[in-house]
């Protein structure tokens, strides 16, 4: 509530495009500016100005010239009442010419000094003004950051008056007020709300909406204009809790945004409409980095539904989609429950700059360094409050991710600071980014609490007894793990980087660890002949530096020991996390090994599994082959993790490669004349095998890792090789096999 202002200024606008409920919804430029003085405490009107916005048209030919003059001409005759015309080039120009006409008005009164705009509801100041202005950049002076909205003002005494519906006509009508004005405009029968507004419709407009203030503040109302509109100047940042209520009906989604967008990037595109502290909250997609989407929180229902007027609005070069949201939405992507978030975002007006790709055993001090170097060759540019403005991310667990958020005091630091992206910080290079308090949220809110994805239902795999490939499970740790491994690393990198140890690994005892997408994860497991050999692996190399032939790329290495049941875990179906939560009583420590994801008994439904294989195929594995036929969901080999406990991880399901075979075989039932043969084995087909080779010597170097009986081998003259393997291992070396 403010005392009642010496003067007000009734306002109206006209753009290029759409009037009336549609004001401001399709971008169209402003093109009209009419105003009128209202002295509040005298109760007298002053002189009705217009203000005509025109392009600069000097640089067009002299014939467009002299049609210009005679259109303004045209308009001079048929001004309906304006005492004062004047005419802008631009819309800065028009601004400023529109508050300096107003300042010397209302000095050459000299009744009072206070002044606010008036308007016939929110559009003009809000959907008109201040999104051109943002859109190119230019100040807008501060008598437009406050209005009084005369529609909510006339409610005051006609409650039953639907805001929505009000209109200057109804208004006038409502205070019995004569209309003089022989041609008057009502939207309420306007047909068409998407067509231009005739130019002398403004004058009238700001006449009569003049007289609607007089009645107001003349008996029998005696109206005081106390309580204004504002407009925010800036958007302010902030932290929001998971346990805050946020109104479903203030909430939208934009979608479309530039991946280097900020938050306040998303202000000046809602440029007018007040956003919530905080409000505004950049989406990441499941990598971490920015999907385009952001969700917006407005201090109201009615700035929320004027939001979803700027629907495919433009930001830079490209349109902006705009839809309704929920508060449940914007805080899974804003709401955070960390203290030391919280305590990290409590010191305002700072700008946070996030870093990505931070060796995982930066300091405070070397982030410090990185930015001030102490030789001063480079670029100052200070932290704000030294390592207290620091916040790196960690896993449940403790250890680092490789982000860290870090706070600037001003834009001119964040500035300097961003010109560093992609320096060297150890021997890594460092991205940089401009960042949000919401996105701090959203990034600790992936690593260390519930996951935002459900967790998926374990592989049925998981559940089926242990294959021939892998070693039963046991507590001999006889394995390795290699986590870290560059991308494009080989199984020859690998190799040459156990070296020595090379010579232990157990035949196919290689496995990499692929992601979703088919793509090396970084992880690898290797079986080898003894636990030994395995721990003096680990000791021996672990952190050690790979290089990769197939790229520039080395990085350092983590070797962990592990036990063939751990290993089975992951190429199973399992899943690797950073957590040491799980149901097994051995402690796997520094593993960083889960059990596969599981879930609730009666919360999910599947239809029937398909068969894995055909009838044929699973014939010659009888106790593991009937399961594959008819696969039922049973019930998961680990406890269900308790809700409380569930810890977030970087959610992917892992898929073992093929550790040392193709992905396909083709299985083929025993033929008649191997029916009696006493040992169980398995029959594999091998087509496509080359004719310039060295006959049955060729096959059996090919095979010579598996048991088989040459006598078992069968050769075709023009067709597949079959050969009979004694334990029932595939048997599958492509580029070795040949054909006699």
């Amino acid at each position: 509530m403010t005392a009642q202002v010496d003067y007000l200024v009734v306002i109206f606008t006209a753009t290029s495009g759409a009037s009336g409920e549609l004001l401001g919804s399709d971008e169209k430029e402003l093109v009209q500016l009419v105003w009128q003085v209202v002295d509040v405490k005298n109760k007298k009107l002053g002189k009705v100005n217009e203000l005509l916005i025109k392009p600069d048209l000097s640089d067009l030919t002299e014939e467009k010239e002299e049609e210009d003059v005679v259109e303004e001409s045209v308009e001079e005759d048929n001004r309906f009442g304006a005492d004062n015309v004047f005419t802008a080039t631009s819309l800065e120009t028009a601004l400023n010419l529109f508050h300096l006409q107003l300042t010397n008005e209302v000095n050459s009164t000299g009744a009072g000094t206070s002044v606010c705009l008036c308007t016939d509801g929110q559009l003009h100041i809000r959907q008109v003004i201040h999104p051109e202005a943002a859109s190119k950049n230019i100040l807008v002076p501060d008598c437009f950051y406050s209005f009084f909205d005369l529609r909510k003002e006339f409610k005051k005494h006609f409650p039953t008056s639907d805001l929505k519906a009000l209109n200057v006509h109804i208004m006038a009508e409502s205070l019995s007020l004569p209309v003089d004005v022989p041609a008057m405009w009502d939207p309420s029968v306007t047909l068409d709300p998407s067509a231009i507004l005739p130019a002398e419709i403004a004058v009238q407009q700001t006449q009569i909406m003049g007289s609607i203030v007089l009645a107001l503040l003349s008996e029998p109302f005696c109206h005081t204009f106390s309580t204004q509109e504002r407009v925010s100047e800036k958007f302010e940042s902030g932290t929001c809790s998971k346990m805050e209520k946020v109104c479903d009906n203030t909430v939208i989604r934009a979608r479309g945004l530039p991946w280097q967008s900020s938050d306040q990037d998303i202000a000046r595109f809602f440029r007018g409409l007040n956003i919530a502290k905080g409000g505004a909250a950049l989406c990441l997609n499941a990598q971490g980095r920015r999907n385009g989407e952001a969700l917006v929180r407005f201090v109201s229902e009615d700035h929320r539904d004027l939001a979803l007027q700027r629907h495919k609005h433009h930001m830079g070069n490209r349109y902006i989609e705009v839809y309704k949201a929920t508060g449940e939405d914007f805080l899974k992507i804003a709401g955070g429950t960390s203290n030391e978030v919280a305590m990290f975002l409590s010191q305002e007006d700072q700008i946070i700059v996030r870093m990505r790709g931070l060796p995982f055993i930066a300091t405070h001090e070397q982030v410090l360094n990185f930015f001030s170097p102490e030789d001063g060759l480079k670029d100052m540019c200070p932290v704000s409050g030294g390592k207290d403005g620091i916040l790196f991310v960690r896993y449940p667990d403790g250890r680092p991710t490789g982000d860290a958020f870090v706070l600037f005091a001003c834009e001119e630091h964040a500035q300097c600071a961003l010109r560093k992206h992609k320096e060297i910080l150890g021997r890594r290079y460092i991205e940089l980014f401009k960042s949000t308090a919401a996105e701090v949220q959203q990034v600790l809110n992936r690593y260390s609490s519930a996951p935002l994805i459900p967790v998926a239902p374990a592989p049925l795999v998981s559940m089926l007894p242990t294959v021939s490939l892998l070693p039963s499970p046991g507590g001999v740790r006889d394995c390795l793990r290699l986590r870290g491994l560059p991308y494009t690393a080989s199984i020859e990198d690998i190799l040459t980087f156990l070296g020595e140890f090379t010579h232990d690994i157990r035949p196919h005892g290689v496995h990499m660890v692929l992601n979703q997408q088919g793509r090396p994860s970084g992880d690898c497991f290797i079986q080898m002949t003894s636990a030994e050999r395995a721990i003096q692996a680990s000791q021996r190399l672990h952190k050690h530096v790979m290089s990769s032939q197939r790229g520039a790329n080395s990085r350092y290495v983590e070797v962990f020991s592990c036990s063939a049941e751990e290993m089975g875990l992951v190429l199973m179906g399992g899943s690797l996390s950073h957590t040491h939560t799980h149901t097994h009583t051995r402690n796997r420590s520094g593993t960083g090994l889960s059990p596969p994801p599981c879930l609730s008994p009666s919360a999910y439904s599947f239809a029937p599994a398909p068969p894995v294989m055909s009838t044929e195929a699973a014939a010659l594995y009888p106790p593991m082959g009937q399961m594959l036929l008819a696969p039922r969901h049973l019930p998961p080999g680990h406890a269900y993790y308790p809700a409380s406990a569930q810890l977030y991880m970087n959610y992917a399901a892992y898929y073992p490669s093929p550790p040392g075979s193709p992905t396909t075989v083709g299985f083929f039932p025993s033929p008649s004349s191997l029916s009696s043969l006493a040992s169980p084995g398995g029959l594999i087909r091998m087509p496509g095998l080359t004719y310039s080779s060295n006959g049955v010597k060729d096959l059996i170097n090919a095979v010579q890792a598996y048991q088989y009986a040459p006598e078992d081998a069968l050769m075709h003259a023009h067709g597949p090789v079959h050969a009979h393997d004694l334990t029932g291992t595939l048997l599958t070396q492509p580029k070795e096999w040949v054909c006699i």
